[in-house]
């Protein structure tokens, strides 16, 4: 074992000069941020870190030797911070920088976790033994190494790890289990290993609010409603109900409802209202998503009125999303029921809510209620969109609605709608289609003299049907016709 700081008692074990520690080489490299990455790093941290990118480790001390830089704590830090790609140099600078000054608890910390997620555990349990004997260990030297057994998927050394805390001079208590537990959690289908870890402890320990939001967190990560429910069952026993918990309460809720299971959620939202637990503005934002992702309208309504019951504000984008759930299911109550409910709780419609139920009002060929609101929308000054009219139009003239249709036309050209030709074009087949030959031959004029693009398939069409009116009418054709060939020219 050589010294770290010679000046010092502290020690970190090293192989000998031609045996650096060995590092996995399943590692990829420049996994981790490095100083390139840092505007803020001081001058004298940049040029050690420098050579510790470039310096053969070998090498590096007798580099370092060289530069006649004293290190500060700061600077010791700061390098350690930024050298997580090259380990083995990383820890023949730790031991050079002790000579100088005595590594802080912050820097043995930054050591112990560089080793940690560089997979080098036994160089990172004799650092941890010459914290011991410095008295540096802390709860925050166990929480890295938690951290770096979970991340090599090594679960059976993390909570070996958490067993024997207390040989080292670390209290296990909630907040070293729930570490544990966050750490096992953040991998993927691991949550048998935290339950198993949770089973064994919770007697000696017992758990608290943060304890249960990370296993249903995990849960909500796996999807598992089955084993949220019983989870959550257990946290109302041990901890009861409380404001504080309201993450986890997220998290069930979310789990539930991403499972289909929104009855049950809309029923345990109620049991929460009552103990004044409700959960907030995101866990419903986050449902409100999911929902729309499934295109679930049946539950979204009694979500919603809990969410508003319960004194939370939605905001724009919320409505935004109910509303245009509402349209897709052709809900059009529902639609106009949040639309007018809106302003009454702070937010305003925009062109998107407006032109939502305008779409859906046309799909579903509600002709007189079209009109109306196409009134409202220009009133309100978020008039449709473009291909809103042309849809709108169409279906007016379909639906024997010529009026509305040509006013929705006219307001188009009045305030220079742009693009018009798709518009036009269906104003003329609708108009044509009803007989109205005398209106199709004005507007042909009117968007001729306007340089509207009239399609060949229009013109086909007002050919066969003004040439089967007799020889009157095959003249007034044959004359928009010469015009419109000009017009293309």
């Amino acid at each position: 074992m050589e010294a770290v700081a010679e000046n010092h008692s502290t020690t970190l074990p090293t192989k000998p000069q031609n045996q650096p520690h060995s590092i996995p080489n399943s590692l990829k490299p420049q996994r981790f941020p490095t100083h390139l990455d840092a505007p803020d790093i001081s001058p004298t941290a940049r040029i050690l870190c420098d050579l510790l990118t470039r310096a053969s480790p070998h090498d590096i001390e007798s580099v370092l030797s060289s530069t006649g830089i004293t290190p500060t704590s700061e600077v010791i830090q700061q390098v350690l911070g930024f050298s997580y790609n090259h380990p083995s140099s990383a820890v023949k600078f730790f031991r050079w920088a002790g000579r100088f000054v005595k590594p802080s608890a912050y820097a043995w910390n930054l050591m112990v976790d560089l080793l940690g997620k560089n997979q080098s555990f036994e160089p990172m349990w004799d650092a941890m033994r010459s914290m011991k004997q410095e008295g540096l260990l802390s709860i925050a030297t166990f929480v890295s190494v938690f951290g770096s057994y979970c991340t090599a998927h090594r679960f059976s050394e993390a909570t070996m790890s958490f067993d024997v805390m207390d040989r080292y001079g670390v209290q296990q208590d909630v907040v070293a289990v729930n570490s544990l537990l966050s750490a096992i959690c953040r991998e993927d289908n691991q949550m048998s290993v935290a339950i198993e870890f949770f089973d064994r402890i919770k007697m000696k320990i017992p758990p608290d609010g943060d304890t249960f939001a990370i296993l249903l967190e995990g849960w909500e990560k796996e999807g598992n409603v089955a084993k949220a429910k019983n989870t959550f069952g257990e946290m109302v026993i041990r901890v009861g109900w409380s404001p504080k918990n309201i993450s986890a309460y997220d998290a069930f809720l979310t789990t539930l409802v991403r499972g289909s299971h929104v009855d049950e959620a809309v029923k345990f939202l109620q049991v929460m209202k009552g103990h004044n637990c409700l959960p907030g503005l995101n866990f419903f934002s986050n449902a409100l998503d999911i929902l729309v992702k499934q295109n679930d309208s049946t539950h979204i309504v009694p979500l919603w009125d809990i969410m508003v019951g319960g004194g939370l504000l939605p905001n724009l984008i919320m409505y935004n999303a109910v509303i245009g759930l509402a349209c897709n299911n052709n809900d059009v109550h529902n639609a106009f029921r949040f639309l007018d409910e809106m302003v009454f709780y702070g937010a305003f419609p925009d062109s998107l809510t407006y032109n939502m139920i305008f779409q859906c009002l046309v799909r579903n060929k509600r002709v007189c209620e079209v009109g109306k609101f196409f009134l409202e929308m220009i009133k309100n000054e978020w008039p449709p969109t473009s291909s809103n009219y042309v849809v709108a139009i169409k279906m007016l003239l379909e639906n024997d609605d010529p009026e509305m249709a040509i006013d929705i036309w006219n307001y188009m050209v009045e305030n220079c709608v742009s693009p018009l030709e798709e518009s036009a074009n269906e104003l003329l087949i609708g108009l044509l289609n009803l007989g109205r030959l005398v209106l199709v031959k004005r507007f042909t004029e009117t968007m001729l003299d306007r340089r509207i693009n009239l399609f060949d398939s229009t013109m086909e069409k007002l050919k066969n049907v003004f040439y089967k009116e007799g020889r009157s009418y095959r003249d007034k054709y044959d004359s928009l016709s010469r015009r419109w060939k000009a017009v293309r020219i």
